[in-house]
């Protein structure tokens, strides 16, 4: 008879589940500006862009209502668009007051705290390096507000060809939603070129951007398969994918809905870690781990790095409309929040 006894027994399947994760307090309000919006004025609200990079946010909306274009020019004159979460240069604000268009502005404070920044760097009369993908919604809305005195650093590998006026007039800006490690590697590159390089005023990648790539970093390396929930054109959920791969993971994918993962990807898999972008609600999560559950992982352990408590007030223009119909201002609902609302900077 064969002797078992130096047989290793074989490890339970479990899940770890990244936390923070999910929502932000930035993707809360825009998503509820749209939905206020809809309930105050009645289908159709335009909405320029997608007012989150999130498919199934932008497919549910669009079943109540929402129109989502391309530019102001698409929107019928006087009629009311919502300006999505990643913010629009002063340009599209012109557009759409030239349109005779009601606005309300549902950019993240947070993003609009980097415009505020650009125009001040560029009163001064500085070069503005903007690390972030060219393209994106943020990048575009933030290089628009001073086009004369800022160029996009799109990664570490473009700061040789970076060229400015005065090397002891330099400042760094970024996109909210980068990698923090390709960020710094960018920030430590273009400082070796210009010395005198200055920071801004405060750290421009998002809190909960940091905080979800912190979680996966945590869990990273104990997991054979990491899956992201995200939308592919979500910089902050790409993004999570990369994260997760430099930190250990054996392997990570991408996937809109739980339908999308493929079983090959669970062979030979005793550890999935599960987290998800910050546009991302919880019930497609949650989806997935009834998804794992049916398949043999039902022990889920949550991995906290961060407590989350941030939340932000409506757009004024909202909760001006809000009050003149006698409606209380609603309270997020995705999501641990605190009691204080921040109001929009």
């Amino acid at each position: 008879m064969p002797d078992l006894s130096d047989k290793t027994p074989e490890q339970p399947k479990r899940v770890l589940l990244a936390a923070p994760r999910g929502y932000c307090a930035g993707v809360d309000r825009a998503v509820i500006a749209v939905e206020k919006a809809l309930d105050l004025h009645g289908a159709p609200v335009y909405v320029r862009k997608e007012i989150v990079h999130n498919k199934y946010v932008v497919e549910t909306l669009s079943d109540r209502g929402a129109i989502f274009v391309d530019e102001t020019d698409d929107v019928p004159e006087g009629k009311l668009v919502v300006f999505s979460a990643h913010g629009v240069s002063p340009a599209v604000v012109a557009a759409a007051k030239a349109r005779n268009l009601q606005t309300i502005d549902a950019t993240c404070p947070l993003v609009t705290k980097v415009h505020k920044e650009a125009v001040r760097f560029a009163d001064d009369d500085y070069d503005i390096l903007l690390i972030g993908h060219a393209g994106h919604e943020e990048v575009e809305g933030t290089a628009g507000e001073a086009p004369a005195h800022i160029q996009i650093v799109n990664s570490p590998d473009e700061v040789a060809g970076v060229t400015v006026r005065d090397p002891d007039k330099v400042v760094w800006i970024s996109q909210t939603t980068l990698s923090v490690d390709e960020t710094m590697e960018t920030v430590r590159r273009l400082r070796e070129r210009f010395p005198t390089l200055q920071d801004p005023p405060s750290d421009d990648i998002c809190y909960a951007t940091q905080n979800r790539q912190v979680a996966v970093k945590k869990f990273a390396p104990d997991c054979d398969l990491v899956i992201v929930v995200g939308s592919k054109n979500s910089s902050n959920s790409v993004r999570l994918v990369e994260v997760a791969l430099h930190a250990g993971a054996r392997a990570s994918y991408l996937i809109d809905y739980a339908k999308e993962i493929d079983e090959a990807w669970l062979d030979g898999v005793r550890t999935v870690g599960v987290t998800s972008g910050a546009s991302v609600p919880e019930i497609l999560v949650q989806d997935v781990l009834a998804y794992l559950a049916d398949r043999g992982y039902g022990t889920v352990e949550e991995v906290r790095t961060a407590t989350e408590d941030l939340m932000f007030s409506l757009p004024q223009e909202l909760r001006a409309d809000l009050k003149k119909a006698g409606i209380a201002e609603p309270r997020p609902k995705r999501g641990p929040r605190a009691e204080l609302a921040v109001e929009a900077l």
